[in-house]
């Protein structure tokens, strides 16, 4: 997937396409920071908050904090990205065309097509290869089609990083919808523990679309064999159905039920993943800026990796190539005669 490239402007556009945010890194443990004390206010400080609350203002306000994980997590992203951010327009229907295409599509193909609800839970293997062939497929597929075919092409997603940000908005619109069912489906949740529940999700599907976005931008900028993309849809579907896996065999079920163990791996799970993610990044930048100066340095001329015009060649040299092409098999004959 190496590539390599001509010119001082192509050296210019690659070393916006390999530029590294540091930035992001700030926005991830704030973005960390603030869930987490998201879910302290209401499990602490407001423990009692909505207890009065019942019917169709419960599912409101359940509603209302099924929206606000999601929210911090633009938020943050986008102010302390602000010198390099990405249009605000364009995340957000990222996250909006997300949203709409896992309520399209989540669980009529889970539910209503692969019944996956009636058979999953039966056994230990069911449970997880269901999780991951189905369940993860499904959802890392929504995502990537998000991302695919909204933004894939249009020329803001200028930067390797960028695959990671859009992807990571996807996750997130369809982390908030999986919100909207567990609110509805319970008619109205504890916000004490809802919002443990809600803020999971969020760390989950946010981790598990920034690898798939690695891939992505991977896609974009690189050439990669057929196998490419297929291979990160499946990496991310595999991390997606063990970790709802290991939540449920390690730490749920049970009348000792303790939520903050779950908010406890979502959030070591994010942070490592998304570390990961971001690292691989930077490495695949260095060695883009590494090959693009080399190159420059020595003097190659390559294809580059995106259509350049190409300059048309002099009506004398084409003469010359013409008069000259015939000319190559006399003398060959003239060798072989001789």
């Amino acid at each position: 997937m190496q590539t390599t490239y001509s010119g001082g402007d192509e050296l210019s556009r690659v070393e916006r396409v390999a530029h590294n945010r540091s930035g992001l890194w700030v926005a991830i443990v704030i973005t960390l920071v603030s869930l987490l004390v998201f879910t302290g206010i209401f499990n602490f400080i407001l423990p009692d908050f909505g207890d009065n609350l019942s019917g169709v203002s419960l599912m409101l306000v359940g509603v209302i904090f099924s929206l606000i994980p999601a929210f911090i997590w633009l938020y943050f992203f986008y102010r302390l990205d602000r010198l390099e951010a990405e249009p605000k327009t364009l995340v957000l229907s990222v996250f909006v065309i997300g949203a709409l295409a896992t309520g399209a599509l989540h669980d009529f193909i889970i539910n209503d097509i692969f019944n996956v609800s009636s058979w999953q839970y039966n056994s230990w293997w069911g449970h997880l290869l269901g999780g991951i062939l189905i369940v993860g497929f499904v959802e890392q597929a929504i995502i990537y089609a998000t991302v695919r075919f909204t933004v894939f092409r249009h020329p803001e997603f200028d930067e390797r990083v960028d695959g990671v940000i859009y992807s990571v908005a996807a996750g997130l619109g369809l982390a908030t919808v999986l919100n909207f069912y567990y609110v509805f489906r319970s008619n109205g949740v504890d916000l004490d523990i809802g919002s443990i529940r809600m803020v999971i999700n969020t760390l989950a599907y946010a981790s598990f679309a920034g690898i798939m976005g690695y891939f992505i931008g991977q896609a974009r900028f690189e050439k990669t064999p057929i196998w490419y993309m297929p291979a990160g849809l499946t990496l991310a579907a595999v991390f997606n159905g063990l970790f709802w896996y290991l939540l449920d065999r390690t730490f749920g079920g049970g009348l000792s039920y303790n939520p903050w163990g779950d908010l406890i791996l979502a959030a070591i799970i994010a942070v490592i993943s998304l570390a990961v993610v971001f690292w691989l990044i930077e490495r695949a930048n260095e060695e883009t800026l590494r090959l693009a100066h080399r190159t420059i340095r020595d003097g190659i001329v390559t294809t580059p990796p995106m259509p350049v015009p190409v300059p048309a060649t002099p009506p004398a040299a084409t003469s010359a190539t013409s008069t000259s092409t015939p000319e190559a098999p006399a003398a060959q004959d003239s060798q072989e005669n001789a």
